[in-house]
């Protein structure tokens, strides 16, 4: 009886990654200099209710005093021939920070800092990877978020 359940399981799981594995050949190795990210999404009810942020950053030594963010810009590219969408971020610009004034005595931390701006989502779509391309010492993150079942109403003026 196991061994029929293992070979069932084998069966049922098999076409999901074959599924997976067909979608990635729509995306190319990363060049030099970049590493290719890879988002799988867990099948939701309703995904028009739900978003993907990319966060996409890396670690630095730094003062606690002040915020700190990259420059860059994420870009969406499609995909010729295929119609998917994947994600680059060429390169780092230049760090930013507030200037507050620190003591330079102060112990400094290691900290996850990101890109400037508004939050990058894109849709929720559990049949297709999220694929992003950014530097080699790039952190690649994501958060999922969704909206609320419920409606708030508006009066007019």
């Amino acid at each position: 009886m196991k061994h029929l359940l293992l070979i069932i399981s084998i069966y049922c799981l098999s076409p999901m990654s074959s599924l997976w594995a067909d979608n990635m050949k729509a995306f190319p190795q990363a060049e030099e200099g970049q590493k290719r990210y890879v988002i799988r999404l867990e099948k939701k009810d309703n995904e028009a209710d739900f978003k993907v942020e990319i966060v996409i950053g890396k670690k630095v030594i730094i003062d606690r005093q002040n915020h700190y963010f990259f420059a860059g810009k994420i870009e969406p590219t499609n995909i010729p021939g295929w119609g998917f969408t994947r994600y680059v971020l060429p390169e780092f610009g230049p760090m930013i920070a507030t200037l507050m004034a620190v003591d330079p005595t102060a112990e400094r931390v290691e900290r996850f800092i990101s890109l400037m701006g508004e939050p990058y989502l894109v849709r929720y779509n559990s049949r297709l990877p999220v694929v992003v391309y950014a530097p080699e010492d790039a952190e690649v993150n994501y958060r999922i978020w969704s909206a609320d079942e419920s409606l708030s109403h508006v009066n007019a003026d």
